[in-house]
This record gives C-alpha cells, structure tokens and sequence, in this order.
C-alpha cells in the first residue's frame, strides 16, 4: 500500500493536471482534495525538487506540472517522497530474506513485489486525473438524480474503481 503522502501526492497532481497548466494555489488543491495544507505544501516541495511541478511565488504564482500528466508516474512520486513501498522488506519479516536465504513466502513475494512495482512505473498522473473527473461527476450525477454508476473503470488498461 502507498504511502498517505503518495496518495496525497497523486490527487494533488490530479486536480493540478485537471487545471489545464493554469497554476494553482497549494490551498485551492488542499482544500479541493481534502489535504491539510501545510503537509500538502511539504509535498509539492518534494516533489518541485524532483523536478515534477513548478512552482511560482506571488500574483499568477502557484504549482503546474513539470512534465505532462502522462509522463509522470506514480513510481515517480514515490521515488520523490521515498515512499516505504520501494523498500525491499521480507513479506514474514524475516531481516536476513534474500534470494540466497529465502524464507519460504520469498518467491511469491518477490513475483508479486514486481508487479506492484511494474504497475507504480505504468500508471500516471493522467490515469489518476482521469478517475478523479469520472468520481466528480458520478457524485455530481448521484447527486442530482441522474444515475448511479457502479463507479468502476478503465484508463490506459488500468482497472480504476
């Protein structure tokens, strides 16, 4: 599982990919996502480090991606805010698990390790976005009396729900 920080990190990203490179301000993105704000304002300083948002300071200031939304990944954003999940760890806790003293849940742990970390490589900002805008509008719809999805869905191959 992400990390709190990586999953801010991804909303965040999200709502800031939906403005369109139209900056916005780290208090607009918080309170739109939910994020308390100062732990969100440490989180785009991470990742501006990284190189994944620009920030501006003032008038017209605010956060905009780096790259487009596509091309930022969420093994980005882990790798930014070093995010325990890419922290090799025996799944029995076992300190000295390698593949030459392997305990006996090694193999499947390391197959399904690399999964996750194959998915964290794939799955972008964009993918995010684009289950951020389908969830909003099937509230806004609910809401309304329109409709009721079953709020489940695919983007770029990956299962989103």
């Amino acid at each position: 599982m992400l990390s709190q920080g990586t999953g801010y990190a991804a909303t965040a990203l999200a709502f800031v990919a939906a403005a369109g490179g139209r900056p916005v301000l780290v208090r607009e993105v918080a309170d739109a996502a939910d994020i308390p704000a100062p732990y969100l304002s440490k989180i785009i300083h991470a990742l501006s480090k990284r190189g994944l948002v620009n920030t501006q300071r003032g008038i017209g200031g605010g956060v905009t991606l780096a790259r487009p939304a596509g091309e930022i990944t969420l093994m980005d954003l882990c790798e930014a805010l070093a995010d325990p999940v890419l922290q090799a760890r025996c799944l029995l806790g076992t300190a000295e698990c390698s593949d030459d003293r392997a305990c006996p849940a090694h193999r499947f742990w390391k197959a399904q390790r690399g999964r996750m970390l194959e998915y964290l490589q794939t799955m972008t900002v964009a993918d995010v976005a684009a289950f951020e805008t389908r969830r909003q509008w099937k509230a806004t719809a609910r809401s309304a009396g329109n409709g009721n999805g079953d709020g489940s869905s695919t983007t770029n191959g990956h299962e989103l729900s």
